[in-house]
């Protein structure tokens, strides 16, 4: 499976999920913009830095301005962090929600111009469960799941899919601190690049995910 002719944008590539999307796609053969705040600490080969601040209207407006040739647009770019003050429930909404929004809108017309393309959001298995230790992380990937389900109806006439991932613990520095089964980074990559091949809506990367999703209608 590959990936010649694509024109991918991850945000957030410089660590983590993201990074793994970047390296991958550009393994496939795709063009590879790996989108973060300073781009200088996005280092891989094959992979072109952008500036890109999904917390700035102006940053992403920007970017979607010079990348007029982009096909696929990975929003993974995400945060949490300790407390869970108001500020810090702001600061994840920032990201984690009007990041989605931002780029979503900045991008669409630009996948319409180049045929439709594919929107993907890295969302959780939190989009669908309370948190009381992260309520803001869960909240904003919540209202991320749902802008989603609403960004897929708005875009099928333009013949963009949008792509949504869910998945629990990942093992990056993210979730360093937590001490339980996590899934590697490549295996989500490798399984959404499958869903994005097969037209695919969902992926529901691991068993945690998949029970919960399951579970909804009980």
């Amino acid at each position: 499976m590959d990936f010649n002719g694509a024109v991918v944008l991850v945000t957030g590539a410089n660590r983590g999920l993201g990074k793994a999307f970047a390296q991958e796609f550009a393994k496939r053969g795709a063009k590879v913009y790996g989108g973060a705040r300073n781009p200088a600490s996005v280092v891989d080969e094959g992979v072109i830095p952008v500036q890109l601040d999904v917390t700035d209207s102006a940053s992403v407006e920007a970017a979607a301005k010079e990348l007029g040739d982009v096909t696929i647009v990975v929003n993974n770019a995400g945060t949490t962090g300790p407390g869970d003050e108001v500020d810090r429930i702001k600061a994840e909404f920032e990201v984690n929600f009007y990041g989605v929004v931002r780029t979503t809108d900045a991008f669409a017309p630009v996948l319409k111009a180049n045929g439709g393309g594919t929107l993907v959001n890295v969302l959780s298995i939190l989009s669908w469960l309370g948190y009381p230790a992260a309520r803001g992380y869960a909240a904003s990937k919540a209202a991320a799941w749902s802008f989603t389900r609403s960004t897929r109806d708005a875009l099928r006439e333009q013949g963009t899919r949008v792509v949504g991932v869910h998945v629990g613990y990942i093992d990056t520095d993210m979730a360093a601190h937590i001490d339980g089964p996590k899934i590697a980074p490549a295996d989500v990559v490798s399984q959404v690049l499958q869903a994005i091949q097969n037209g695919d809506d969902e992926v529901l990367a691991d068993e945690g995910t998949r029970a919960v999703k399951a579970s909804l209608a009980s």
